[in-house]
This record gives C-alpha cells, structure tokens and sequence, in this order.
C-alpha cells in the first residue's frame, strides 16, 4: 500500500500542470472530479468454496513472486494519454495528448521511501529524453500526468494491485462467475478491503484468477481507500502475461475517466500504458557465461574473395547499419525479427521488382515498439514504428487499401536507400556504441535532414507510379487527410522517438508525402462505407518477454455509426490470453545461418499483410474452473 490521501496543495499545483500541459483542461475540471463516495458495506456473498479458499490462496503467494520478479527487471514502460473533448458526429475526439517513454527500475520504486520525497518539477522537463535518465522522475511524470498525487507511485499499483499488503488481513474475496479470457480458464472475484482496514490507496475491485496455477491474470477497478474523504479515483483495467513457465507479468492497463459535466457520456481522458523488455536485467548480465565455442561452423575463407574498394565501402556502411540495429534492439526499441517483418520485406522488394531496381544487399525491415507515428532507414534496413503499422492497416476483402498505404510508407524510406541517405558510418566503430541503453536516443540521431526527406518524397512519388502500385495511392492520401484533422490535437503521437515523422514540422503541418492528398477520394466521416484510418493498437500485439511483434486475428466488426471510426485513439485493452508454450527449435543447424528468403519474380502479386503470417502456438489444456 503506498498511497496518501490528496492534499489541497497538490491537487492545486497538479491543476496548474494539467493545465499547462492539457490547454483543454480548465483548473475547475481537474479539481471537481467528482462527488465523494458513499460508505460501502462489505459486499455480500456466497461463502467460499474449499477449492476457492484454495485458489486464493494461491494468487497471494503468486502475487508475491510478481512483485518480487519486477522489483528485480527495469523494462520499458510507455505511457500515451489522450485529453478528449465533445463532437457533434463522432461523439468525442481527442483534444490534446502526452506521451512517456522510459526504462524504469522497479527495483527503486516498489516500496522504496526515496520517492516519498521525490519533488521533480516534471512540468519544467521539456525534452522527453531526460525521462530516460531517471526512474523515479519517469514514473512520476507519467503519475503527475495522470492525475496521480500519491506519495508513491500510483503508476505502479496499477501493475501490482497492493505491492504491501495483498493478503487476507486486509482484503475480503466475493466468488462470481467463471470465466475464460483467450483460452485461459479464469476464476472472478470481487476484492475490497476489510470494513476499518480501508487505508489510502488500497485495491478496490475485480480480479480474473487463472485455475491451473492461481496467477492473477487482469484485475480492474480502483484505490478505493477510505471511501468517505476521497474523491472518485480514476480508473483502470490491467492485463498481464504468461511469459515463461508459471510466469505472468504485467503487460498492459487502460485508463480512463469520464467527464462529470459531460451531458453525452463523453470522457475527459483515457490512457494506454504498456511495459515490456523485461529481459532488460538489472544489474546488466556480464558475459561470463557466454561461450565463444562456434558450433557446427565451417570455415569458408579461403573461398571468400577478395574486396574491391566499392565492395569495402558498403561492408563498411553493412558494419555500421549492423551496429545500430543491434543496439536499438538491445535496448529494447525494436522488435525481434519475426514472419510479419519478412511480410513488409516482401512488400519492400516488390516496389523495387516493379521499378525495375537493384540494390546491392537485400532490403531489411523492422517494426519500432514504441507508440508515436514515425519511420527512418538505417543503412538498408526499414523501421516502421508499430502505431504506424496500426493506424494503416484497414481491412478490406481485397486487402487493397492496407496494402496501398504499407506501399506508401515503405516507398518513402526505400527512396531514402536509394538515394544514398546513409547513416553516418562512425557507427563502424564498436566503441561509438558502448553507452548505456537509457542514453540511446541522445547518442544516435536517426531522423534525415528536411532536404533528404523532400528529395525522398519525390522519389517515393516515382516509385509509387510503377502501374502495378498507382491504385494503392488513393488509401494513403485518405490515410493524410485523416490525420490532417488530427495534426494539431496530436502532437505528441506526430512527434517522432528517433525517426522521420509523417509531417514536416510543428509549426508547418503539412506532409512530406503531401502530393498523396489529393490522389485520395474526400474524407466524409459520416460515409459508413469508408474508414480511412483505424484506431490505434488495431492490427499488432508484441510478447513483452521476446519483443517479437504477432499478427492479430480480430474478427469482422461492422461500423453501424460515425462514432464507431475513432481513428488515431486509444481504445480498452482486451488481450487473447493463453498459457506460455516454448518456442520450437529452429529448423536449421545448429550455429548454421537461416537461408534468406527467395526474392518473388518480377510478375509476382505483392504480399498481402492481411494473410496471418506468424505461427500460432497451441495452448495448454485448461485446467477445470474451482467449483
């Protein structure tokens, strides 16, 4: 438990922030949340079974291990939150939006008395990169932000329920129902602390238990607390994951908060937060173990020729490339390479079969975890970030308009290849790279000049026109108009981490690839039949153990109303759960390199991403739910 009551001042300077921060947030809106709560009785229930007795008893314990297990790892965590506003057709829009990205030792922040004192002006922290230098200033920026004035991290309960005391001595467990969440088997219970141990802060709400183990698997509600003297708290619905063998971690929670004056049932801000990287040790593993016995390898020097200085040059360009990509997924930024990448190289190659390109190594891509709208080419590896990915990717029978806008982002950094914009080769030097993974995005500045991204667009122009590519131009140029009236609400989602963004500058909001807009038919949100943008986390989820990005497979969901769009928004978390299952062994020899994928020829369809490309796992048996 790790909560104090609001107190007048900080509730005030937190309206003075909010305000400064959400120009749309009046001091009154943040100070009048909301009425107190009425004092609640203990529910009543049923009594509890043996078999429940026994589960519960069994989520205490792993609970434990949880907090335990985290306190130990320092992953990624990225907060974007969006301010909402009230519209006439869509119901409501984003008004304004943050986003947070940090790698955050728990370790410091779990039931750790430093922060109680921690008094870090986060309003006066206007580069978000200085959120990579300090956990208990990352976790409370993301806190301030969301309204969080505790004296400790109220961010972290919302991935911990109670991290001091989760146990029968302080909470009271009602049985529900059963429940499956994916194919997990899932026992429901209410929670609420014991009538006169309601402390400030504690959990007051809903857990999903899964029934083989007793993990606790999605629990939601709020920190009640002492009912009677606190104001509605916001509130949240946290998931966790099965990453390892009887393992679950926190993978992701939503926020939300509705707007008490609202007439129409309009929000006044919901949240999306996600944690992963949770291989990211601390302290950092030494190589002590690691052998540098090369197994199975045969040796083909003396078959290898000899250089040429063109041949010298790209190694060299190859070394650098090689360097980055391999830092940015040590530390944690890009995803491991998976059967969807090789889908968008697919798609990659043939805008080159079709303009009839050689390059002189293959093209890569890789897909950025982080959330805001943005590209970049290191050497000849393309980097889409997954929001990016998300927000194109509407699906149609055809498939056609995914396809056209993937072609489109992938036509402006194969421009970029083409024209010879190359990461600087100082990143040939191993030791340029020998810093702290906090400290990654100040080191290596990604993002092309404004020249190379004008000369790049034009090319990408050229590339788009091949005849087999034209019709896809008219998704994209509705994607941009869409975003268009987006622009000015969402800077912080147009705002790149290391990238090229879609548009030009804060103050010019006009698009690299502008010469696409008129290509589209006329935005008409009100047309049911035409979605030009999808929300956001619509197409991609990502192990948070692996980092390896996995195709979803929703099912079809038909807009019956404008309000049904919500393009460019967070939306509820609803994760397919399912019971970890190992990887299986790869089909090549041990220390062999896998064979590159076979080019397609020149008549060849492009790759259809719509086609579910990653292999499924298949899940445990359930175990039966306690009766």
């Amino acid at each position: 438990m790790n909560f104090r009551a609001r107190s007048t001042v900080g509730v005030t300077l937190l309206a003075l922030l909010a305000a400064a921060t959400f120009p749309g947030i009046a001091g009154a809106s943040v100070l009048g949340i909301g009425k107190k709560k009425v004092e609640q009785d203990t529910m009543p229930g049923r009594k509890l079974t043996p078999a429940q007795n026994a589960l519960i008893d069994k989520a205490i314990l792993r609970e434990k291990d949880v907090i335990k297990t985290v306190k130990e790892r320092a992953p990624l965590v990225e907060t974007y939150i969006q301010n909402m506003k009230p519209d006439p057709v869509l119901l409501q829009v984003p008004e304004s939006d943050l986003h947070f990205l940090a790698r955050v030792d728990f370790g410091k922040i779990i039931n750790d008395d430093s922060y109680k004192d921690y008094k870090g002006n986060f309003a006066a922290k206007k580069s978000k990169l200085s959120f990579f230098k300090d956990s208990l200033g990352a976790i409370g920026g993301i806190s301030s932000s969301l309204r969080l004035t505790f004296h400790d991290s109220g961010f972290v309960q919302m991935i911990l329920m109670d991290s001091n005391g989760f146990d029968r001595q302080h909470y009271t467990f009602t049985f529900i129902r059963n429940d499956f969440l994916g194919n997990i088997p899932t026992a429901v219970f209410d929670v609420q602390p014991i009538s006169g141990k309601r402390e400030f802060g504690r959990f007051f709400g809903r857990i999903w238990v899964e029934t083989r183990d007793g993990n606790v698997v999605r629990f939601n509600g709020d920190f009640a607390g002492s009912i009677q003297t606190i104001k509605e708290f916001y509130h949240f619905d946290s998931w966790r994951t099965n990453v390892q063998p009887n393992l679950w971690l926190p993978t992701s929670f939503y926020v939300e908060e509705s707007d008490p004056k609202s007439t129409s049932s309009t929000l006044q801000f919901k949240a999306i937060n996600y944690v992963w990287g949770y291989v990211l040790r601390v302290p950092a593993g030494d190589a002590e173990n690691t052998s540098l016995e090369v197994v199975n390898a045969q040796d083909v020097s003396n078959d290898a020729p000899d250089l040429s200085p063109l041949g010298a040059q790209r190694e060299w360009v190859q070394q650098a490339e090689d360097n980055v990509i391999e830092r940015l997924f040590q530390a944690g930024l890009l995803d491991a390479p998976s059967d969807f990448d090789q889908t968008l190289e697919a798609l990659a190659n043939n805008i080159l079969v079709y303009n009839n390109i050689q390059t002189s190594r293959k093209i890569r891509v890789r897909t950025l975890l982080t959330e805001p709208l943005e590209s970049l080419a290191v050497g000849n590896t393309i980097i889409l970030s997954k929001s990016l990915i998300d927000t194109t990717s509407v699906i149609t029978s055809d498939g056609a308009q995914q396809m056209g806008n993937l072609n489109a982002l992938l036509a402006f950094q194969l421009a970029h290849i083409i024209l010879g914009h190359r990461l600087d080769t100082k990143y040939a030097f191993s030791d340029r790279l020998l810093f702290p993974s906090t400290s990654v995005f100040e080191r290596i500045p990604m993002h092309h000049t404004d020249a190379d991204n004008e000369e790049a667009a034009k090319k990408a122009m050229d590339l788009l026109s091949a005849k087999e590519l034209a019709g896809g131009q008219q998704y994209f140029g509705l994607y941009l108009q869409q975003l268009q009236q987006r622009v000015k609400a969402l800077p912080a989602l147009n705002t790149p981490v290391i990238g090229d963004a879609l548009i030009k500058s804060d103050k010019d909001t006009t698009f690299w690839m502008q010469a696409m807009v008129p290509k589209g038919i006329k935005l008409d949100m009100k047309d049911l039949k035409q979605q030009a943008a999808m929300p956001l986390a619509s197409f991609l989820r990502f192990d948070p153990w692996t980092d390896q990005v996995v195709q979803m497979h929703t099912s079809f969901e038909p807009i019956l109303s404008s309000r049904d769009k919500m393009p460019f928004e967070v939306e509820p978390v609803y994760l397919k759960l399912s019971y970890y299952n190992p990887p299986a062994p790869p089909a090549t020899a041990v220390g062999a390199a896998p064979a590159p994928a076979a080019a397609p020829p020149a008549d060849a369809a492009p790759a259809n991403p719509a086609v579910p490309t990653p292999a499924g796992t298949a899940a445990a048996q359930p175990a039966p739910p306690p009766q």
